[in-house]
């Protein structure tokens, strides 16, 4: 059997139906206890109430002319009708109807009337064409019964016991389920409608489509979900425009280094130079242009190697000012060709616990960067110091101020702040990147600031040895 499949509204709609359904089903059994039990019920204790008082009219003696005519005027100012007679057998005269086709009166029933019991008769008569609720009663003296009060209703039907609520029931009826559909009707609106639109916004961002936005106007679980598309469609947008300014970077990284090399090797080649050390500064040239490939590439490597966690860090004991002194004297060469001023204020008691090489990658990228981008004749101060049993590493220098809006992009890939990637500096906007992979690794913390005034600071935190 095929499964049937219906979507979301076919199902709201589905159970909003039911829901009618189930409504309509309640109010004709709500009816049918009104009509059933509580009118029937009140009919019922009616009669009998009726009964005992017209056969309490009488208490000594003999059922006179007198009391019978009482009986006869009460029968006519009464909603009920009644019959008096002496003998049972004359009831079938003025009754001479069958109750759900038996008789009026069974063998029981005499019995019990003659045991001074009245005796309770409900059913359906053919000649009413409607159900009747009676009571027979007897009528007794000190010695004998002496006659039979029979009095009874045909009962109206169910239509006619509610002819008078009948419109009040129509016009309450059609208000609520007005009032049920207006309801629907904005729920159906307020629902679906942003669920369409959600629909069809996932639609073009499944395209490549990332600029649209939705416009939720509630503020409920649905525009909450809109305003997640939204998000996700932001940061997707993001994401493509950040791959291709990644493209963008790669291709310039490596566009300018092969160009030197194609154009050098051609030279070399074709013997174009005019003497050998013009010869020897192409050769030169090259292997400049070699080693920064393969710098680019390794750096590369290593990035993605620490952000997909495929690097096992080799962690030790590690004294840290050592390692900083360690690697200051790499840099002795541009310092003096820069004539900076390098301002030292160093813990020299200070044990780390992580992956030497990596930490010192992380001081040479963080110097290398100071010394790159500070202006000649000025100042760069490094710290290294116990912060609440943490380790803080500053390196503040004076030079390109990075505006506020990239302070955040500080660790991309290829992200750099000098945009015109001028080869001044060397670097390919990796180093940072490296950095911030190897600190989180160590379980520390990366950030940077950069004011005209105060500098551009790097602070690096990570856990001390305990």
């Amino acid at each position: 059997m095929k499964e049937i499949k219906l979507n979301l509204s076919q199902k709201v709609l589905l159970l909003i139906l039911v829901t009618i359904g189930f409504t309509i089903l309640f109010s004709f059994f709500f009816l049918h206890f009104l009509y059933k039990d509580l009118y029937l019920s009140s009919i019922r204790e009616s009669v009998i109430y009726q009964g005992e008082r017209t056969a309490s009219h009488y208490h000594y003696g003999s059922l006179s002319d007198e009391i019978i005519e009482k009986i006869h005027w009460y029968n006519v100012v009464s909603e009920y009708e009644i019959i008096v007679v002496d003998k049972l057998k004359d009831l079938y005269s003025y009754f001479p109807y069958e109750i759900n086709d038996d008789a009026l009166v069974n063998i029981d029933d005499r019995k019990q009337l003659i045991d001074g019991n009245y005796i309770l008769k409900e059913g359906y008569v053919k000649e009413f064409d409607r159900t009747v609720v009676g009571a027979i009663f007897p009528i007794k003296n000190d010695t004998a019964l002496i006659g039979y009060i029979y009095i009874y209703v045909p009962l109206a039907a169910i239509q006619e016991v509610f002819q008078g609520s009948i419109p009040i029931l129509i016009l309450t009826g059609t208000a609520y389920f007005l009032v049920l559909f207006l309801v629907v009707n904005r729920i159906r609106r307020s629902l679906f409608q942003p669920l369409t639109d959600i629909r069809n916004f996932s639609k073009e961002v499944s395209t490549g489509n990332y600029s649209n936005r939705l416009y939720p106007q509630n503020t409920d679980e649905v525009g909450e979900l809109a305003e997640a598309f939204n998000s996700m469609s932001r940061s997707l947008e993001q994401q493509e425009e950040r791959k291709k300014e990644f493209i963008s970077n790669v291709v310039h990284e490596l566009r300018t280094p092969l160009t030197y090399i194609g154009g050098y090797t051609q030279a070399l080649k074709q013997q174009i130079f005019t003497s050998p050390e013009e010869a020897e500064k192409y050769l030169i040239t090259i292997e400049k242009e070699t080693d920064r490939l393969t710098k680019l590439i390794h750096d590369l490597v290593d990035l993605n190697h620490l952000q997909e966690n495929l690097y096992i860090l080799e962690k030790e004991p590690i004294a840290i000012a050592q390692l900083l002194f360690d690697t200051l004297d790499l840099f002795q060469i541009h310092v003096t060709d820069k004539n900076l001023n390098i301002k030292l204020s160093v813990q020299d008691d200070l044990i780390i616990f992580g992956d030497p090489k990596r930490i010192q990658q992380v001081l040479y990228n963080v110097v290398d960067n100071a010394i790159k981008y500070s202006t000649k004749n000025t100042e760069i101060q490094i710290k290294l110091n116990e912060v609440y049993e943490t380790m803080l590493f500053e390196v503040t220098n004076k030079g390109i101020i990075i505006q506020e809006e990239d302070i955040n992009r500080i660790g991309e890939r290829f992200f750099r702040t000098d945009k015109a990637r001028g080869r001044s500096t060397g670097g390919s906007g990796l180093g940072l990147s490296i950095v911030k992979e190897i600190v989180q690794l160590h379980s520390g913390h990366f950030s940077i600031t950069s004011h005209s005034i105060q500098g551009t600071t790097v602070t690096i935190k990570l856990p001390l040895l305990s």
